[in-house]
């Protein structure tokens, strides 16, 4: 039988495929244009899929203190993913990706080691070469260069995505599904807010569509991914299986945009390989 704690990693693993493929069609989509047109869509669609699978599994609504942290989950999460996407879409997706993941998974790492203790030592060794392999990844020619615009966004991506996982893993206790319906209500109202005040419209443009809907459809899949990640297993593992997402992020940027690809970032994929065989043992 198959323990809990695998299914973790397989959820966790998941969700960094999705999550990546997620960010590389909204991070392509924005490059058209209306930025908080994209988001708020995909967030849409994504809240729309979540709920539907909440009255499918018949999961139970929560007490009002999970769905409180659903909402915050919401809040900082859509806080990020703005970040994010205006990254992807203003830098370079093989730099602002995987830099953002790494505070991405230092944030969880932190929280649990103090309020649950370390994990075990392969686990940390595992941590380990995760964070050497996001820096390969981050290598661009000789050195480590970025601009100030692209170390900003990272920053404030990593920030909102890591206190996502630590409130998603506050509230996710009775049902997996209800509490990121609950982050979708409170990251698509304040959108909703921002779009009616500016007068922009959030009429997707020509060629946007299509991305749009595959970008809600994977972001809702690696929400509930990673929520489940968190429920059977350890925050701090799950969020650095989730962080992973870069990976896919990168080579499906250098597979379709022909974003070239140096021997460190190939060397960062591989470790990255070895940081979850380490954090599976």
């Amino acid at each position: 039988m198959i323990s809990s704690e695998t299914i973790a990693v397989f959820c966790g693993l998941g969700s960094a495929a999705a999550w990546g493929a997620g960010d590389f069609s909204g991070g392509f989509a924005s490059r058209k244009g209306n930025l908080l047109g994209v988001v708020l869509l995909s967030q849409l669609l994504g809240g729309l899929i979540l709920a539907v699978m909440a009255l499918v599994f018949s999961e139970t609504i929560p007490p009002s203190e999970h769905l409180f942290y659903g909402i915050l989950a919401g809040i900082f999460g859509n806080f990020g993913l703005i970040a994010l996407y205006k990254g992807l879409a203003q830098g370079r997706m093989g730099i602002v990706a995987p830099l953002s993941a790494v505070l991405t998974a230092l944030i969880p790492i932190g929280y649990t080691a103090f309020f649950k203790g370390l994990p075990t030592t392969t686990q940390l060794l595992g941590f380990l070469c995760f964070i050497v392999a996001v820096w390969l990844l981050s290598s661009v020619g000789a050195g480590f260069r970025m601009t100030l615009n692209e170390l900003f966004l990272s920053i404030s991506a990593g920030l909102g995505f890591g206190f996502f996982f630590i409130f998603i893993d506050r509230a996710n206790d009775l049902s997996i599904f209800w509490p990121l319906v609950g982050a979708r209500i409170a990251s698509v109202s304040p959108l909703f807010l921002i779009i009616l005040m500016s007068g922009k419209s959030a009429k997707p443009l020509p060629g946007q569509w299509i991305f749009i809907v595959i970008t809600g459809i994977l972001d809702a899949a690696g929400n509930a991914l990673f929520s489940m990640a968190a429920h059977l297993g350890r925050l701090d593992v799950s969020a650095v299986l989730g962080s992973l997402y870069p990976a896919s992020t990168v080579m499906l940027a250098w597979f379709f945009l022909k974003e070239r690809l140096h021997q460190k970032q190939w060397i960062g994929v591989a470790t990255a390989f070895a940081a979850l065989i380490l954090i599976s043992i």
